[in-house]
């Protein structure tokens, strides 16, 4: 009996790997959609801390770690993400309920802090230090409206660009009217 192709059964996949041993890269760095909020207020809080430690000790080491958790979760969403897995496997458990929300706004936002970190690492690296802490308080500001205030601010760029024309409708249709929400 001969192994059935891809075309003969696309549906038929396990963990990402379609029957003909191919990988289904879409599966491997997909994102969560809809995401629990409430879990990534709890991510950014825990961003939040780690950042604070950070800054207060000076250790540029620290900002590798951020930058290495904002980009699993950009590529991976929070299946790798030490901060993110945390989050959503034991902490907002304990809530006992979900405020479900769009996916692609918070992988923006997620992007936004790995280019943020990215280039503080970069600058801390090669002798600016002083400009990788200014990076890094931004990242304290937007992290600290996230956890505290439930204002993503990632999401309101994302939803700016949005409404401009920037990124298409289809890439978040329920996205079309992200404002600004208090909990």
């Amino acid at each position: 009996m001969t192994k059935p192709t891809l075309a003969q059964a696309p549906e038929r996949q396990h963990a990402g790997v379609p029957i003909n041993g191919g990988v289904d890269w879409r599966a491997v760095f997909a994102f969560p959609n809809p995401v629990n909020e409430y879990a990534a207020r709890i991510t950014a809080g825990l961003v939040v801390v780690l950042a604070v430690a950070t800054l207060l000790t000076g250790w540029g080491w620290g900002l590798l770690a951020l930058a290495a958790g904002f980009w699993l979760r950009v590529l991976f969403g929070p299946r790798i993400s030490p901060l993110a897995l945390l989050s959503v496997k034991v902490l907002a458990p304990r809530i006992g309920h979900a405020k479900l929300v769009a996916g692609p706004p918070k992988r923006f936002a997620q992007g936004i802090g790995a280019a943020l970190t990215s280039a503080a690492v970069v600058l801390f690296f090669i002798g600016y230090q002083p400009a990788a802490w200014v990076l890094l308080g931004l990242l304290i500001v937007a992290a600290s409206l996230e956890a505290f205030v439930g204002f993503c601010l990632g999401c309101a760029i994302f939803g700016f660009l949005q409404r401009r024309g920037f990124i298409p409708d289809e890439v978040c249709e329920a996205c079309n009217n992200v404002t600004l929400r208090r909990t």
